[in-house]
């Protein structure tokens, strides 16, 4: 006995020394399918990160919505059932609304100046929502949405006299369309196929991928060829729990899903670009928008930024700094 005590402060000086495995696993919900593209990257993406942290880091997801909508996804990860989620900027929102700073209405007019403003903004949005208590892993691109609906819209007046959908809780989208006069009907993505069919709505705002992913296109006949907003995803995880991976397995996990959203954005955008023609090739009429039209929608959509900068929803110092990128790269153009 008396030689354990003796022993005993070198045992556990040598603990001291020993280093600590933080072993964890992330559960993240996902609307997305199984087999699709996205959940291919990412389980990739989650098998190098488990491979090389030495399965001290190991992600599970749960794809095709069966955590229910975002609401119960930041439900269940408040109560630890959950360590994150795939979620629409909207779906964010709730955590730090400046994340839709990239979804402003009418923002962008080509690509290339998508890929220049993120370029240079992605990680300060990264920053913003991590002092808001969630990480960003990765943002992928869902492309431009249109306004797609069963009716002919050639003008704003025919969209404020049909019904409209937006997602439920998307602030950015219902102030922009209150400055229009629209008056939206909120339903969660899962109920949209059914209010199409049903009649409950007949006009929709949505990437091309994203009608013909959940066979919205079935039920509309219109497309407006304008884009009105860049839709972005958002793999993000309670900051709390990605805290108690010890840092270098946190840098691995960053590593691999900057290489899973950098392969995403481009299979994303081919595969918006392609859905886009498709649907003008099954039977859609494509409605081109006048200049007028379109110039009402730009007025109405800076309307709606100020109105949001003003009431505090988004901050100025960060639209000006988009804004300022914008007139920088069409300077150069």
């Amino acid at each position: 006995m008396k030689n354990f005590l003796t022993l005993l402060p070198l045992c556990l000086f040598i603990l001291s020394l020993t280093p600590v495995t933080h072993a964890a696993t992330l559960k993240i919900a996902t609307l997305a399918p199984a087999g699709t593209a996205w959940m291919k990257e990412m389980l990739k993406g989650a098998d190098e990160i488990e491979k090389k942290t030495g399965g001290r880091v190991k992600m599970k997801f749960y794809p095709g919505g069966v955590m229910g909508n975002d609401q119960s996804v930041h439900r269940k990860i408040r109560i630890n059932q959950l360590q994150g989620g795939a979620f629409s900027s909207s779906g964010l929102t709730p955590i730090d609304p400046n994340i839709q700073l990239l979804s402003l209405p009418m923002l962008f007019n080509s690509f290339a100046e998508v890929d220049y403003v993120r370029a240079r903004m992605d990680e300060r949005i990264k920053k913003h929502v991590a002092d808001n208590g969630f990480i960003i892993l990765g943002i992928s691109e869902g492309g431009f949405a249109r306004i797609m609906s069963n009716r002919s819209m050639p003008d704003m007046q025919s969209i404020r006299n049909s019904k409209v959908w937006i997602p439920e809780g998307d602030t950015l989208v219902q102030h922009t369309y209150d400055t229009m006069g629209i008056t939206p009907i909120p339903l969660p993505m899962a109920d949209v196929f059914t209010g199409l069919q049903t009649g409950l709505i007949e006009t929709i705002t949505s990437t091309s991928t994203g009608a013909i992913a959940f066979q919205w296109h079935t039920k509309i006949n219109y497309l407006v060829d304008l884009p009105v907003l860049y839709v972005i995803g958002v793999l993000a995880v309670d900051k709390s729990a990605f805290d108690k991976i010890n840092p270098e397995d946190q840098k691995v996990v960053i590593a691999e899903m900057n290489k899973v959203f950098s392969a995403l954005d481009k299979i994303n955008r081919e595969d918006n670009i392609n859905a886009t023609e498709a649907l003008k090739t099954q039977g859609i009429k494509v409605i081109q928008p006048t200049p007028e039209v379109t110039k009402e929608w730009k007025n109405y959509s800076q309307q709606s930024i100020q109105k949001m900068i003003k009431s505090g929803i988004i901050e100025k110092s960060m639209v000006d700094e988009i804004d300022a990128l914008l007139v920088e790269f069409r300077a150069r153009k």
